[in-house]
C-alpha cells in the first residue's frame, strides 16, 4: 500500500484568504456593445455627450400656452384663448403660441415656439375653437426642461459602477452603443474523481457512481461572482490525466479552480500536480467545513484546489475564492437584499395610494444608516441610478418623519452606501476628482441645494461656488478657482461684456438659482447699481432671457454653440470644449466642505487626498489650484 500523504501545516482562514487576494486572476478592460453589458463594471467615467430630453417637452396632456396669459385664470374667473392648432409626441411642432392662444399638446410632445408652461387638460374647458382656461400656470410648470433628466457634459457614471438595468437605461439614453468595461477573469472549472458523471447520463450505483454537482454549482457561483467560467471534461485520478486537464485550463485561463482530489488519501495526487506544474502555496486550512484546500499557481494562471464534497466546496469558493473574483471583475462584496435605517428627512405623501420611494443609503459619522429620498420625476432616469432602493409607503401612510426606522427593498444584493454622499455644484473638475474616489455618488443640484443638504445632516460633502458660504460648523476639505463669464458664438472682442447684455439686445441663458455660478453673475449685476444708479432687479430684467435657464454648466455654453442663444452663463473650460468665445468676467472658488463628524469617512479622505495631489486642474482652461 502506498504511503498516505498527511496535510501539510493548516493554514489559518485569514491568511488563506489573503494568499488567494495575492494572486494574480488577470485583469485588464474590454470594450463590449451595450446588449452585453449587464453586470460588467464600468472602467471609464461615462459624460453625458447630449440633453436628455433633447428638447423642451411637455410633462402632461393639456394645452402649451404663455404662462403670462393665464395670470389671474381661476375657477370662477378662466381666461379664454384661442386654439392655435395641436402638437402630439414624435411629431415636430408646426404651429406656435401667440398672444391670445393656446396649442393643444400630448404628454411627451415638443413644446412648440411661444409657449413656456402646460395647463393640464382637466383644468380647462373647450369651447369650439376656444379653450377656457381654469388655472394660472408659472414659467416652466408641467415643463421637462432639455436636460432636465442629464444635461451634455454631466458626469453620467463613474468608472467602478456595476452595469444593472437602470445604468444601462441612462446609457440607452445617451445612445451610447457600447462601454468599456472591467474584463472579467476566465475561470476554467474541472471536477476530478473516478466516481463522477455528468448529469444526463446513466449511473451506475453498484460501482459508486455520483453524478457531477460541482462543475455545476462552481460555474454558477463563478459566474454571479463576475467571473467568465470556462467548463472541461471531469478527470480521474490519474496522473498524466489530471496533469493533461490542469495543463490545457492553464494555457486558457487566469484561474483554475478544481474540486475533489485534495484530500490527503493515496489516490488523491493532485497536489502531486500542482507541484510539477508550478507552485504549491497551501495546502489545508483551518475551517470546517472546507479543510482540504490548495491554494498554488502555475506558470500562467493561479490556482485553487476546492474539496469534493459540494456543501465544501461551494463553503470554501464563497468564502474565499468568490471575493477574490469579485475583486478582479470591479464588483462589490454582496450584502442583503434588505436593508434598514433612519428616514435623514421627512417625506411626505398624501394621494391614499401605495407608493415607492426611490431612496438612497448614506452613512454618519457614527456609522448608522439614513436613508434619504431621491426623486426627480418619474421621466427622469437618474431618480433610479442615483437610488440604493425603495421605501414602501402603504396607502395610508401620508408621512414618513425624519428619524423613523424603514426597510428599504435594495435594487440589488450588491448595494452598499457610497463611500461619500456629496451635494453641490456642478463642476468638470469635480468630476475628474471623483474618479478618485471608490464608489462616490454626487448629485449636482446646486451650491445651495448642497448647502441645505449639508444643514440636514443628509450629505458628507457640500461643493459651494462663489458667494454661497458654508454653514458655520463645516470644516474645508480643500477648494480651486475657476473662470466664468460669458460664453459666446463669435470673436470675444467683439462683446463688451455684461455692458452687451444689459443693452437688451442678445438673448442670453442663465443658470438656475440654486447655482453658486449664478449667484457670482447676480453679485456682479450688484456691483453695477450704483453706477446705473438701478436695482439689480431693473438690471436683470434689462437682459433679454435672464429668467432662461439650463441645468448645467456645460449648457449654456451648448445653447449658444447650437444658436439657441447668443450668450451664456458659463465657464472658460466649456468653451475651450466646444471652440467658442469667450469674455471672462472673473474667477471664483470652488470650496469642498464637509460636515466635521464624516470628514474621517474613507471616501472624504480619498477626496482630500484626491485634491491634494491631482493634476486635473493643470488639464482644465482657467482652473487653478488654491493655495489652501
Amino acid at each position: 500500500m502506498s504511503d498516505r500523504v498527511e496535510f501539510r501545516d493548516l493554514t489559518d482562514p485569514e491568511m488563506a484568504r489573503e494568499t488567494i487576494a495575492g494572486l494574480d486572476l488577470g485583469g485588464g478592460t474590454e470594450t463590449v456593445p451595450l446588449t452585453e453589458a449587464r453586470g460588467r463594471v464600468l472602467a471609464e467615467r461615462v459624460d453625458a455627450t447630449i440633453d436628455v430630453p433633447g428638447f423642451d417637452r411637455a410633462s402632461m396632456d393639456g394645452y402649451a400656452v404663455s404662462a403670462r396669459e393665464t395670470f389671474g385664470a381661476g375657477e370662477t374667473d378662466p381666461v379664454t384663448l384661442e386654439i392655435g392648432g395641436e402638437v402630439h409626441a414624435g411629431e415636430p411642432p408646426d404651429v406656435e403660441v401667440r398672444d391670445g392662444t393656446a396649442v393643444e399638446i400630448s404628454t411627451g410632445a415638443v413644446m412648440p415656439q411661444g409657449a413656456d408652461a402646460v395647463v393640464p387638460v382637466e383644468r380647462t374647458s373647450p369651447e369650439g375653437d376656444r379653450v377656457a382656461v381654469r388655472t394660472a400656470v408659472t414659467p416652466g410648470e408641467n415643463v421637462m426642461l432639455a436636460g432636465a433628466d442629464i444635461a451634455a457634459g454631466e458626469r453620467a457614471l463613474g468608472p467602478g459602477t456595476e452595469l444593472t438595468a437602470r445604468e444601462i437605461g441612462l446609457l440607452a439614453a445617451l445612445g451610447v452603443a457600447s462601454v468599456p468595461v472591467r474584463s472579467k477573469p476566465r475561470v476554467g472549472i474541472v471536477s476530478t474523481g473516478e466516481e463522477l458523471v455528468r448529469p444526463g447520463e446513466e449511473l451506475d450505483h453498484a460501482a459508486g457512481q455520483i453524478y457531477d454537482v460541482n462543475t455545476h454549482t462552481v460555474a454558477a457561483g463563478v459566474e454571479a461572482a463576475g467571473g467568465e467560467p470556462v467548463t472541461y471534461p471531469h478527470a480521474g485520478d490519474d496522473l498524466d490525466e489530471l496533469e493533461s486537464v490542469l495543463r490545457t485550463a492553464a494555457e486558457e485561463c487566469d484561474l483554475v479552480l478544481s474540486s475533489g482530489s485534495t484530500s490527503a488519501s493515496t489516490v488523491d495526487v493532485i497536489y502531486r500536480v500542482v507541484e510539477d506544474l508550478g507552485e504549491l502555496l497551501l495546502h489545508g486550512v483551518a475551517v470546517k467545513p472546507g479543510r482540504p484546500m490548495l491554494v498554488g499557481r502555475f506558470e500562467s494562471a493561479a490556482y485553487v484546489g476546492l474539496p469534493g464534497y459540494p456543501v465544501s466546496a461551494l463553503t470554501i469558493f464563497r468564502t474565499f475564492v468568490a471575493p477574490a473574483i469579485r475583486e478582479t471583475a470591479g464588483l462589490p462584496e454582496p450584502t442583503t437584499a434588505t436593508a434598514t435605517g433612519e428616514m435623514a428627512v421627512r417625506e411626505r405623501y398624501e394621494e391614499g395610494r401605495l407608493r415607492y420611494v426611490p431612496v438612497g443609503l448614506v452613512t454618519d459619522g457614527d456609522g448608522r444608516t439614513l436613508v434619504y429620498p431621491v426623486d426627480k420625476g418619474s421621466g427622469a432616469t437618474t431618480s433610479l441610478t442615483a437610488a440604493d432602493g425603495v421605501v414602501a409607503m402603504a396607502p395610508d401612510v401620508s408621512e414618513l418623519a425624519a428619524g423613523e426606522p424603514v426597510e428599504v427593498e435594495l435594487f440589488s444584493p450588491s448595494v452598499r452606501a457610497p463611500s461619500l454622499l456629496g451635494v453641490g455644484e456642478d463642476d468638470p473638475a469635480l468630476s475628474r476628482l471623483l474618479d478618485r474616489v471608490d464608489r462616490p455618488r454626487y448629485l449636482a443640484d446646486g451650491s445651495r441645494v448642497g448647502r441645505r443638504w449639508l444643514e440636514d445632516g443628509i450629505s458628507d460633502v457640500a461643493v459651494l461656488a462663489g458667494p454661497i458660504d458654508p454653514p458655520e460648523e463645516a470644516v474645508e476639505i480643500g477648494s480651486w478657482a475657476r473662470e466664468w463669464g460669458l460664453v459666446v458664438p463669435r470673436d470675444p472682442a467683439e462683446s463688451d461684456g455684461l455692458e452687451s447684455l444689459l443693452d437688451g439686445e442678445l438673448s442670453f441663458v442663465n443658470r438656475p438659482g440654486d447655482s453658486g455660478l449664478r449667484a457670482t453673475f447676480d453679485d456682479a449685476l450688484e456691483e453695477l447699481e450704483a453706477e446705473r444708479e438701478t436695482s439689480r432687479g431693473e438690471l436683470a430684467r434689462a437682459i433679454t432671457g435672464y429668467e432662461r435657464t439650463a441645468r448645467a454648466h456645460e449648457s449654456p455654453a451648448r445653447m449658444v454653440a447650437r444658436g439657441d442663444a447668443d450668450a451664456g452663463l458659463g465657464l472658460r473650460v466649456s468653451a475651450d470644449r466646444l471652440g467658442l468665445g469667450f469674455v471672462s468676467l472673473g474667477h471664483e472658488t470652488v470650496r469642498v466642505v464637509a460636515k466635521p463628524d464624516r470628514a474621517d469617512k474613507s471616501g472624504a479622505q480619498q477626496l482630500a487626498d484626491a485634491l491634494e495631489n491631482s493634476d486635473v486642474f493643470g488639464s482644465l482652461a482657467g482652473y487653478e489650484r488654491s493655495d489652501s
